[in-house]
């Protein structure tokens, strides 16, 4: 992570949850990258139990993924292998999300789904087994204890259906040296994305994709079935399958007792979040028509894609876009016509209309739009009316504009427009270069966007807000505790003020919990989706 206030932020999530001493082992990796357990010892200046005990937590709840790797020995000595440990900033900034992630199972499966969901979101990695417990000891009072492992298996096998949870990785896996692995990067499909150390390690850590998601296994391994599920997998397990599996179990992550252990898949949840975000923003800016059509391609194409980052949608028919859009109450009313229409104002270009009239959105012109919507209402604050019309014109512009043409088109003053100008390359907002005109013997200075730079800066900011508000958060807190202690045993009536006085600030928390959830979804526009 190279933002700084999003590396206060991940440490402060951080110590929060886990306290100081796992925060100043996390806040190391963060701002040095990849160390060995000996390299944050030394840095830390902490014992090396105390750094092996906030390893073990980090990696636990998924904040830190280890790795091991060749290096090259002194001078006449062979190569040695070194256990590396590397943070994984995303993860802990995916903890202050935790009350979006269970709202969305809890809506879509209910409220025993909800109840598996949220210990995986408290211990970071279970078992199928230990879940069954942690369901048994909280149902026991209520006499559910006799189905709980049958309720248990089939809502844990929905949240895996549906990718909201998945198979650990691997503990440590082994990078191989670039100069062996080359040519098996070479004619692999992720070569690209497998170009960095910490790419490399996560690629190598994360379980096949076939099993991922595979539950099945785990009960097999885990010993959760009872006799007559036994008997009906051993039908179709036992010639060649229970073999296969033996060898590659230790491609996952286990417990003590050789149980797969499985983790929130943060991923789905922030494709989920995105295909709402683009939804939102296509009402908002198209109309109501727009956003159901384009709600109704991300249902559609649920099954077929690969859920994974994608700039477009899967292409869908025509027919299977409005058929979708036809099982929302808002959709029933929309024809064909309407429909096709829709589809053009989301900016797709129109196919000769026949029998395979399919149909792709850029869902990546969809996020830079909402992403400079935001950025534009940033500058307009900071900058004012002028410089937003100026910034507007130059985030819409692919190619470099001169000053003049700036100054025409956005009917700003000549004067005024170079002084506005200055002041956003000044701020790194734009890139200015200059191109000499012999023939009017004149200096011609010519203006585009610095996306990268101004993108960054907006996203610090909103990760330097966070903090604020998270810190806030903590001071009414603190400051809540201490005036009911205050008022604690008081009289009657001082009684009634206490009253008054906890519901102001249970007012004051709502308020900031909710700016909190709008600068997170600000946040996600610019870092995630």
């Amino acid at each position: 992570m190279s933002s700084p206030h999003g590396i206060k932020l991940a440490a402060h999530i951080i110590s929060t949850n886990f306290g100081d001493i796992v925060c100043k082992v996390c806040e190391c990796l963060l701002r040095k990258g990849p160390l060995s357990q000996l390299e944050v010892t030394r840095f830390t200046e902490l014992t090396k139990q105390k750094v092996t005990d906030a390893l073990l937590v980090l990696i636990h709840h998924n904040c830190v993924q280890a790795f091991t790797i060749q290096q090259p020995g002194g001078f006449g000595e062979p190569p040695k292998i070194m256990t590396k440990y590397m943070a994984l900033p995303d993860n802990i900034i995916h903890h202050m999300r935790f009350p979006k992630f269970l709202s969305i199972v809890s809506d879509e499966f209910g409220q025993d789904c909800a109840e598996i969901f949220e210990g995986l979101l408290q211990h970071g990695r279970l078992s199928l087994n230990q879940t069954m417990d942690r369901y048994k000891d909280k149902h026991k009072a209520s006499g559910e204890n006799s189905s709980a492992t049958n309720v248990v298996h089939e809502n844990f096998s929905k949240l895996a259906q549906a990718r909201y949870i998945e198979r650990c990785p691997a503990h440590e896996p082994f990078l191989e040296p670039l100069e062996e692995g080359a040519k098996k990067r070479a004619k692999s499909k992720i070569a690209d994305a497998t170009q960095t150390l910490e790419a490399r390690a996560l690629a190598a850590a994360a379980p096949m994709e076939s099993q991922r998601f595979l539950v099945e296994a785990d009960t097999l391994i885990g010993g959760v079935l009872d006799d007559e599920d036994s008997k009906k997998s051993s039908t179709t397990d036992i010639v060649g399958e229970k073999r296969k599996l033996e060898p590659e179990t230790e491609s996952w992550e286990t417990n003590e007792r050789k149980e797969i252990l499985w983790r929130v898949n943060f991923e789905e949840f922030i494709r989920r979040l995105r295909h709402k975000s683009c939804v939102s923003h296509v009402t908002e800016r198209v109309d109501s028509v727009a956003g159901i059509v384009l709600s109704a391609i991300f249902e559609a194409s649920r099954k077929d894609e690969t859920r994974v980052k994608t700039e477009k949608t899967v292409p869908l028919l025509l027919e299977t876009i409005y058929e979708e859009a036809m099982k929302t109450e808002e959709g029933r009313s929309l024809t064909l016509e309407r429909v096709r229409a829709a589809l053009v104002q989301l900016g797709c270009e129109l196919p000769t209309i026949g029998i395979d009239e399919t149909y792709s959105i850029d869902l990546k012109k969809i996020i830079y739009q909402a992403q400079a919507q935001e950025v534009e209402s940033i500058v307009l604050k900071k900058y004012g009316r002028e410089a937003y019309r100026i910034f507007r014109l130059l985030s819409e512009r692919e190619r470099r504009i001169e000053t003049d043409k700036i100054s025409s088109t956005t009917f700003v003053e000549k004067k005024d427009a170079l002084k506005i100008l200055f002041q956003l390359w000044k701020d790194d907002y734009l890139n200015l270069e200059r191109v000499g005109n012999e023939a009017q013997k004149m200096e011609i200075m010519l203006w585009e966007l610095n996306k990268r730079s101004v993108w960054e800066q907006v996203l610090d900011d909103m990760y330097h807000a966070a903090l604020n508000l998270k810190l806030r958060l903590v001071h009414e807190l603190d400051h809540a505790q201490d005036l009911l202690r205050v008022l604690k045993g008081k009289s009657l009536k001082e009684g009634d003020e206490a009253a008054k006085m906890r519901k102001k600030v249970q007012d004051k928390w709502k308020v900031l919990e909710a700016s909190f959830m709008i600068l997170d979804d600000a946040i996600m526009l610019f870092h995630d989706f």
